[in-house]
This record gives C-alpha cells, structure tokens and sequence, in this order.
C-alpha cells in the first residue's frame, strides 16, 4: 500500500510542481525598470510592499507566469512577448498577485493532502477488493484513485483561479486601468481548453481556463468605471521596445532580420537589428544600426547602455566606458547599469580604474544588496588592490546572497582574520559567521557538510 501511495503522491506532486522547472533568468536593467513600472502599483493596490515582492523574468519562449512561495514571481519572456498591449501583460501580473494575496500557495498544500483522501480510500478499497478475490475490480479501483485526487485538486484550483481572476479586476480598478487586457488574453488562448495537456500553453496546464471564468470576469468588467482606459501612447511605445529587445536577445539573428527586416526603420526594429547583428556576430552593422537609435535618442540609458555591452564584449572596454558612465549619469539608481560599468573599468587592469570601479560596484550593492554578481565583481577588485580581508568578506557576502551558507562562513572568517577587529566590515563578516554557524552546525549533524 505504501508504494502505491508513494506513487500517486509522485504524480499529483509533479503536476502541481510543473511550473517551477529550472530555467535561465534574464537579468536587464530596461525591462525589469519597465515591468516594476506596471507591476508596483498592482502590489500597492493588493496591499502588498512592492520591495517584497521579486519579480524574475525566464528565459523561456513558452506561454507561462507563475508565484512561488516568498512573494516571487515568475514571467516567461514567451509571455510578454505573446501580450499584444501593455494591458494584456499587467491583466496577467495582476492575475498572479491575486494568488500572492489570497495565500493561495500556502493554501495549495492543505488541498493537496485533502485531494488525496478519497484517493487513499480508493486505493485501500482496491486493495481489498483483490484480497477479497476480486482482482479485476480492484484494479479498476486502484487506477481511478489517481482521477478522484486530481478531481478534488482541480476543484480547489478552479476556485482559486476564479477568486484571482476577481482580484486582479479589483488591483487593475484601483490602479484606474482597465481589466479588458486580462478578459482578451483568455480570450486570444480559449482553444486551449479543448487541447490535450501535452498540446496546451504551459500558462493553462496551471490555469485551467473556462468560458465560465471568462463571461465572469466579462460581467464584472462591464461595471467598471475604467473599462474603457486604453494604454497611453508612451506605454505602448514602451512595451514594443522591451518586446524588440527580448526577441533580440532570445531569437537566432535570422528569425530577428524576418520579424523586424530592413525596409523597417522604427524604433524597435532598429533596436531588435542592432542586438541580431550583435550577436551574429557583426560588429560594425550592430554599432551602425544603434548608432541612428543614439542620434534619436541620445539620452536614452538603454541605449548607451546597450553600445557599452556591445563594445565590452568585442574587446573594446576602453571605448565602452563613456556609455556606460553616460548610461550610470541618465539613470543612477540602476544596479545593473553600474555592474556593467565596473567591468569596463576592471577589464583596464589600472590602479585607478580599480578605485572607479570599487565606486561603481558599491554603488550596484547600494541599489541592490542582493546583487551576488556585483559582490563577486567587488571581491575580483579588492583581491587585485591587495585588500585580502575586503576581497574575502565580499566573497563571504556573494555566497550569503545565493545562499550557500557554508561558503558564506567560511570566508566571513577569514575575512574576520584579515581585518580590523570592530571595524564596521569586521562587524559584518562577524554577522555573518553568527547567522550562518547554526545552520553549518545543523549541516554537520546531518551529514551534509565535509
């Protein structure tokens, strides 16, 4: 009885769990700013603290958004660029704050144990049954044990569906937005629900659409004040050029040149061309075709940001540094932007471009703290400027953020013995080795630590 418990526990645990699949990140300063721009005010309005909710954009083309536990939320770049407007985007992040909201995840653990009861029972049933010398029946018992625990999830899931469908009109109503981009997304992927759910969108193996869902979410759409409200101009305008960039970044430079071809010279087109050519690689046509966007545009942080990337990655630091340094001054709260900066200056290998890029990297660390990559950066710069205890306690910090504790504590004491005792750094790789001892200590109890 226990493996077939074990067994159908397996499969239900599999399904619920097929969102959160490992998959690369993109990190970028334009469409983080760009998305934060439609998702804060959603977390305001659901009463939630936007700092605490972390939004994670996945390197992958298929159709998905999910929460995980933590306030985390996860956005496939398939689904931002599948949205056809602004609206169609911010329905579906205020759809997933609504289960941030409603606790639904927390929540989805109580139902999963409740969804298996009648499973159990149908599987001691069946068990009994071929005891009792009936083998066929309890064969057919023990094979529908799987349907009866899906059933009963599956009920729960539709409710919580609906619940944050309501939710994310309410965020979207308070906010003055319209909730028609939501209603026009189920609607663009209703064939889903006749699909088997290997055919479908990943998006709807984990919200399971109806027409119901939809004529409700339509009935309640038709009171609302803002219905109407239509994106602005400058947020339509916005969202073709993070589109332009992603499908840049995660398309083959041909299937770019196809979508976004030559006879098209607006905004995103030469923006999605510059990064194909980029990545072709063809240096002179992708600094060419950013160069008409840098004429139009020559403030822009993104662009010169992207110029700087450019030309870094084509062994021209030097030359890269005046657009990264312009892309810090036009946006000077951008982690990433400073990252990209101090990497230029490291790449110089000069005293004085260290010291910049000591500048550089702590102002990354201000804007972000968790920025692992920018502490990695930090510990590279003391090492090189001879600052042992500086270069360990950063290291310590980098493996604090990706939470790998046991690395965190054994560099936060060497970090601790190369530097000054009650220094303001001695104090804080003595934080650290205070939090990360008891859990070394539990890792060791556990056999998990050499």
């Amino acid at each position: 009885m226990r493996l077939f418990l074990a067994f159908f526990i397996i499969i239900l645990s599999n399904i619920l769990n097929a969102p959160a699949m490992a998959q690369s990140l993109i990190r970028d300063a334009e469409i983080e700013n760009t998305i934060r721009g439609y998702s804060d005010p959603i977390f305001t309005a659901a009463g939630l603290n936007p700092k605490d909710v972390q939004i994670y954009i996945v390197n992958d083309k298929s159709l998905n958004a999910f929460v995980t536990d933590g306030q985390k939320m996860f956005l496939n770049t398939g689904i931002i660029l599948e949205a056809k407007a602004p609206n169609q985007l911010k329905g579906v992040i205020a759809h997933e704050t609504g289960h941030i909201a409603g606790g639904h995840l927390a929540r989805s653990t109580q139902a999963e144990r409740a969804a298996m009861v009648p499973a159990y029972i149908s599987i001691a049933l069946g068990i009994a049954a071929i005891a009792a010398g009936a083998p066929d029946a309890g064969a057919a018992l023990l094979a529908s044990s799987q349907q009866f625990a899906l059933l009963s999830f599956f009920t729960y899931t539709r409710i919580q569906e609906a619940s944050a469908d309501q939710a994310a009109l309410q965020y979207l109503e308070k906010t003055h937005q319209s909730g028609q981009g939501l209603v026009d997304f189920f609607e663009k992927f209703r064939y889903n629900e006749v699909m088997s759910d290997a055919r479908k969108e990943p998006y709807f193996r984990s919200h399971p659409l109806s027409g119901d869902r939809i004529l409700a979410l339509q009935s309640k759409l038709s009171k609302s004040d803002y219905a109407n409200t239509k994106d602005t101009q400058d947020e339509i305008d916005q969202f073709k050029m993070i589109q332009a960039k992603i499908f840049g970044f995660v398309s083959t430079s041909e299937q770019t040149y196809l979508k976004y071809n030559y006879r098209d010279n607006s905004k995103p087109s030469l923006y999605a061309r510059s990064i194909a050519f980029y990545r072709a690689p063809d240096l002179q046509m992708a600094v060419s075709t950013l160069n008409k966007l840098l004429v139009q545009e020559p403030n822009n942080p993104y662009f010169n940001e992207l110029m700087g990337q450019i030309l870094f990655e084509n062994s021209k630091s030097k030359d890269a540094i005046s657009y990264y340094e312009k892309a810090t001054q036009l946006a000077p709260k951008e982690s990433l932007l400073y990252v990209g900066l101090a990497r230029a200056y490291i790449a110089q290998n000069d005293k004085i471009y260290y010291e910049k890029a000591d500048i550089a990297l702590k102002s990354a660390i201000r804007f972000e703290p968790e920025n692992s990559f920018a502490w990695n950066q930090l510990a590279i710069v003391a090492d090189r400027q001879g600052k042992a205890g500086l270069a360990r306690l950063a290291t310590a910090e980098e493996a604090f953020t990706l939470g790998d504790f046991a690395r965190a504590n054994r560099f936060s004491q060497v970090a601790m013995k190369n530097l000054e005792r009650k220094t303001p750094e001695w104090q804080r790789a003595s934080d650290i080795r205070v939090i990360t001892d008891p859990i070394v200590a539990k890792m060791v109890r556990k056999g998990n630590y050499n």
